[in-house]
């Protein structure tokens, strides 16, 4: 195989930025890996993240959205949420004390992916997390 071949497929979706649309985004996410050891762990990150851009971001107010991708290959799968902006702060990783009754979710996540990583543009963030499938061959990351 030529080393700039790729095999992976990339799925995308925008949804509407309404509550309800959190529960569309695991079923395509979960409808995408079905029969995948990863599946659940990608449709609670999937979860997760768009509850935030809806929660916290512009994304949930009117007329907002947010979009998801998501990456397969041999070797990853990467998940991503971005969101319409409008937050005052990125979205950052933050250990919450036990007794916080919010803060913990991207917690949460960075425990059940391999990485995460949050990017902030003009027109809002991306947060993408990734679960590694197959072992990195290899001290290098691509």
């Amino acid at each position: 195989m030529h080393e700039y071949t790729s095999t992976a497929r990339v799925w995308g979706l925008t949804c509407p930025g309404f509550p309800e649309e959190v529960s569309r985004a695991r079923r395509w996410t979960r409808d995408i890996l079905r029969g995948s050891p990863w599946a659940e762990d990608a449709e609670l990150i999937v979860s997760e993240l768009s509850a935030n851009a809806i929660l916290h971001t512009a994304s949930g107010q009117d007329s907002g959205s947010f979009h998801l991708a998501l990456a397969v290959s041999a070797q990853a799968i990467a998940l991503s949420v971005t969101d319409d902006g409008g937050a005052g702060t990125a979205p950052k990783i933050e250990r919450q004390d036990q007794d916080a009754e919010h803060g913990r979710g991207l917690g949460m996540v960075s425990v059940i992916a391999h990485r995460v990583v949050v990017h902030e543009s003009d027109g809002g963030h991306t947060v993408t997390a990734e679960l590694f499938t197959a072992p990195r061959v290899g001290g290098h990351p691509c």
